[in-house]
């Protein structure tokens, strides 16, 4: 239910243009002109924004509302009043507005529903580019004469640094492939003197070259960047192209690579020096908390990628990466393993030896994790129940996920009760009870079918189990959230 605050704030916002108003009310008029899709409002709001920074997903995302609704024209409405803002006189901007930041960051994480969030993604960002280019045509020459970004962000290169114009930083996240490339690479150039200036906090990278991804690197203030996604199917050679240039991100936290082209299994000379040169340069990255490595066929080869980190990592992803039990040995020894939070596993078969290793490293992060993924690891009921001794040590757990695993219905209830335990844990993905398939006809193309009248008895067993226990707060479900509670650094 609305309180009377929301309910008034809807009747001021039917109107417009909008009365005087005091600015504490602005941001519960920006959540209603949001909800109720008013974009012409929402540019009256932000063109005369009273703090210093407007921030989207504190105000929509922890309510959801970026969830519930088509967002793209309330979208280009706030990037339209910061435009309005900018082309205001200096002395009447100042006394109209306080805007220094607009946070566009995390939308991500927030958007579903009737808009998809990769299209809100990448409306918002061409929407950014388009305003930056036309902002920095209307700026003088002199203004527009920018120099590039100090190597550093602190102490003397700082100070050194030219002087920026009062302006606003968009601080946002960007998404490259080869049709976004050239006009990203374009605004980021163009706006480094703009008084509207866009701020990578995350980015991520596919289906471009390691040349262009070096030259966007380069346009990126070095003080903002925290995430680097690369979408890598070239290789060695190619990845080392782009790991020395992420030196110069004091920030950087995450890492994600996915897909590194390299066959661990038959290595040659060439290739060990390559994966020891990426190991020197993982390991000049001094404020990595997260690494993924997924879908790289890292077999026997964990401690050589991993060796060179000077600090533990929080968050490690090794879905689909064909381990061995050399490889989580040596994991469960390492530095890392008291400190990981998150633990992706997903894709790696637990039945060629893995159980044991498995066990022991969940034995050294159980007072930290908070994320397991087991997701299509070929967990069996006696696997679970040689696990589960240790997975109650987690007691910190709040995510865990063994969807694709063939599990039956007395696993399942099992692991649901036993689970119980851990007060932070707030869902479970568990797979489709193998017990309820059924045979088919040879001919049909298919071995077994999902029985739905079966599943639907034995849901309906489960979440009574659930409901008996009390445990308002916990998800227990076999439909694939997709959720991600990685964003630990951010």
């Amino acid at each position: 239910m609305d309180s009377l605050v929301f309910l008034c704030a809807r009747r001021v916002v039917a109107q417009r243009p909008l009365p005087t108003l005091p600015s504490h009310l602005y941001p519960v008029l920006f959540q209603v002109a949001f909800l109720d899709g008013r974009p012409l409002v929402l540019r009256d709001l932000v063109a005369t924004w009273p703090f210093p920074e407007l921030n989207l997903w504190r105000l929509l995302g922890r309510r959801k509302l970026l969830r519930d609704h088509s967002c793209t024209d309330c979208v280009q409405a706030v990037i339209q009043g910061v435009v309005d803002q900018l082309r205001q006189e200096p002395d009447e901007r100042s006394r109209h507005s306080s805007l220094r930041v607009l946070d566009m960051t995390r939308l991500s994480h927030s958007v579903s529903g009737c808009t998809p969030t990769g299209l809100t993604i990448w409306f918002s960002q061409n929407a950014l580019a388009k305003a930056c280019m036309e902002v920095s045509k209307h700026q003088p020459e002199s203004q527009r004469r920018g120099s590039k970004w100090p190597k550093g962000c602190s102490g003397a290169a700082t100070a050194a640094a030219a002087p920026q114009p009062p302006g606003v930083d968009v601080h946002t996240d960007l998404r490259v492939n080869e049709m976004s490339y050239e006009i990203l690479c374009n605004t980021l150039q163009a706006g480094a003197a703009s008084p509207l200036r866009l701020k990578c906090r995350e980015l991520q990278a596919g289906h471009v070259s390691a040349s262009e991804i070096v030259t966007l690197l380069e346009s990126l203030d070095p003080c903002c960047l925290q995430m680097v996604e690369l979408w890598n199917t070239w290789g060695l050679t190619w990845l080392l192209v782009i790991l020395p240039h992420l030196s110069r991100f004091p920030e950087l936290r995450s890492l994600k690579l996915k897909y590194i082209d390299v066959d661990m299994q038959h290595l040659t000379p060439e290739s060990t020096m390559r994966i020891r040169s990426v190991a020197r340069q993982l390991g000049m990255l001094p404020g990595l908390q997260e690494l993924s490595l997924g879908f790289s066929e890292l077999s026997g080869n964990l401690q050589q990628i991993l060796c060179d980190l000077q600090t533990p990592l929080e968050s490690l992803e090794l879905g689909y990466c064909f381990l061995v039990p050399a490889d989580l040995t040596f994991l469960s020894q390492s530095i890392h393993a008291p400190a990981l939070k998150m633990l992706d596993l997903s894709g790696n078969n637990i039945s060629q030896g893995l159980l044991e290793p498995l066990r022991l490293l969940l034995e050294e992060t159980s007072a930290s994790l908070l994320y397991l993924d087991l997701e299509h690891c070929h967990v069996a009921d006696s696997h679970l129940a040689a696990l589960l001794p240790t997975l109650l040590r987690c007691s910190r757990l709040r995510f865990l996920r063994l969807f694709g695993n063939p599990l039956s219905t007395a696993a399942i209830k099992d692991l649901l009760q036993r689970t119980l335990e851990l007060p932070d844990l707030h869902l479970v993905e568990h797979p489709y009870p193998m017990d309820c398939y059924k045979p088919v006809l040879p001919d049909s193309g298919w071995d077994f079918v999902l029985d739905e009248e079966l599943l639907a008895v034995t849901t309906a067993e489960i979440s009574q189990l659930l409901e008996n226990s009390g445990r308002t707060d916990l998800i227990f479900t076999y439909h694939f959230f997709g959720y991600r509670d990685t964003d630990y650094f951010f």
